[in-house]
């Protein structure tokens, strides 16, 4: 044995933590997809444990017959270079996954979804198989046998611990979830190179080294909507903005999956939700102009800059979680206003620490397929209904599978709870918006505002009067203690996904 050759200490700890870090990781790289989930996280544990136990049980298998150094490094290299290639080998499974959900072909997106799964577990099943081997070579005597096993498991769980906290708190913030995948593999390449001391081994570890040293951008799908000038992996989610040859931007988050700011040139409307997010404010309080809102979900600021245009004497507090998000806004969607503040926090901790009172709050944080829970439930709604002024209202973009009124019709029945009146104003085929305030609120009330707003809203004022009607019945309260909102999600996809199939 060389006397560079790492102890099996050394091997058991560094195998630990790339097994716990690569699961973490995983669950990174799923999120801007399907979201990160309990299902999601479900999904990746249970992978990520039936891997590690077929491969216990393997490496036990083959221990017995051939326990050598050569073979447990040679295993440790082998599960080097299956970890490195799965952010690489990943995206076109994601990419079918989204067109999947785009078209809400349910098989395609399960199947998709189990193929990243599987790519990721390969992995993990060779470095499960890693164990027995260092067990099997280190056991010099039985009467040892209890207490060098607890040792190596001992060592392992402290690997797996520091695995866990170095992709969560280190490696995915400041590099991103490819190069934490590519800094376990290399980590474990070092360790197997050392460890089987043979020059031709040394391309795995150089091979590794290289990708870490690739640009992460090389690995983004381009738009065919247009151009991609911007792009970021963020600490939540991927974003990137898109400018078509006509020289609109759209801030894309997740992989395309979602639009979530829009700007046209020489325009503060967008033809889109985002319209009846700016118009709502005031037309369901009689045309009112408002004096402070929130937006809950500010993203790069649509709302906030054409409200801040339309009324600009409007306090505006756009609340998002992501910071280099709202520094998209500003720096290409003209994310301004004459009284616009950007606070970047969660949207329900802001909305229980501030002791401002608005006319609207505006809810635009669902991010689909899955949304926060936590933003579903009667608590929440309670909570924005004690931040309102007389006569406040709260309303909400609701994303939903086309043809599928489920999630809605939950919301509605939530809001309904907290608030005497619900409208909805169902404005695309995927997406309702839905207005709660006092009993004032009716449908019919949206029709007298129009003439009080300004010109370029009154088209789209009388538009969403026109379509407005009472808040849909049907829908079970969530509350904080019972929201399962991703399973009612998975259920919409489902029901059209068959409903489709039977035309």
């Amino acid at each position: 044995m060389s006397r560079l050759t790492p102890p099996l200490g050394v091997v058991v700890f560094v195998v630990g933590s790339a097994s716990l870090g690569s699961e973490i990781a995983a669950a990174r790289l799923l999120a801007p997809y399907f979201g990160d989930s309990t299902i999601i996280w479900a999904n990746t544990i249970g992978v990520v444990l039936v891997a590690l136990s077929v491969g216990y049980w393997i490496g036990g298998r083959m221990a017995d017959r051939d326990a050598t150094p050569a073979g447990l490094y040679r295993l440790v290299l082998i599960a080097a270079v299956l970890l490195a290639i799965v952010p690489f080998l990943a995206h076109p499974f994601l990419g079918l996954a989204v067109d999947a959900l785009d078209t809400v072909a349910a098989g395609a997106f399960v199947g998709s979804l189990l193929g990243v799964l599987v790519l990721v577990a390969t992995p993990v099943l060779v470095l499960g198989m890693v164990s027995p081997f260092a067990i099997r070579l280190a056991l010099e005597e039985i009467d040892d046998a209890g207490k060098t096993t607890g040792r190596l498991y001992a060592i392992s769980t402290l690997g797996s611990l520091a695995g866990t906290f170095l992709s969560a708190l280190l490696f995915i913030p400041l590099v991103g979830t490819r190069r934490t995948f590519l800094a376990f593999a290399f980590a474990l390449a070092i360790v197997g190179f050392l460890g089987i001391a043979r020059a031709r081994w040394a391309i795995v570890p150089a091979a590794v080294a290289g990708a870490l040293l690739l640009p992460v951008g090389i690995v983004k799908a381009q738009s065919d909507a247009g151009r991609v000038i911007d792009d970021a992996d963020t600490e939540y989610q991927y974003a990137r903005v898109i400018q078509s040859p006509g020289g609109e931007r759209r801030l894309e988050l997740n992989e395309g999956q979602a639009i979530h700011s829009l700007i046209r040139p020489g325009s503060y409307l967008t033809g889109g939700y985002w319209d009846d997010m700016t118009v709502l404010p005031a037309a369901a309080r009689g045309g009112e102009a408002p004096g402070r809102i929130a937006i809950l979900g500010n993203a790069g600021g649509t709302v906030a800059r054409a409200v801040g245009h339309y009324w600009p004497d409007t306090l505006i507090d756009g609340v998002e979680i992501d910071r280099e998000v709202s520094e998209m806004g500003r720096k290409w969607f003209d994310m301004r206003a004459p009284r616009l503040r950007i606070f970047t926090e969660d949207a329900r901790p802001f909305l229980r620490a501030t002791d401002e009172r608005y006319d609207a709050i505006l809810v635009d944080a669902y991010r689909q397929p899955y949304i926060p829970f936590y933003l579903s439930t009667r608590e929440f709604f309670e909570l924005a209904r004690d931040r309102l002024n007389p006569g406040g209202r709260v309303i909400i973009n609701v994303g939903h599978p086309e043809r599928s009124d489920a999630l809605e019709k939950v919301l509605t029945a939530t809001m309904r709870d907290a608030f005497p009146s619900v409208v909805r104003v169902p404005s695309e085929s995927t997406n309702t918006i839905l207005v709660a305030g006092d009993r004032g609120l009716t449908p019919a009330s949206l029709g007298p505002a129009v003439r009080r707003l300004p010109a370029d809203l009154q088209l789209r004022a009388r538009t969403d009067a026109d379509i407005a009607t009472p808040g849909l019945r049907g829908g079970r309260v969530y509350t904080d203690d019972k929201a399962p909102v991703e399973w009612l999600v998975d259920a919409s996809l489902l029901q059209v996904a068959a409903d489709g199939g039977e035309r």
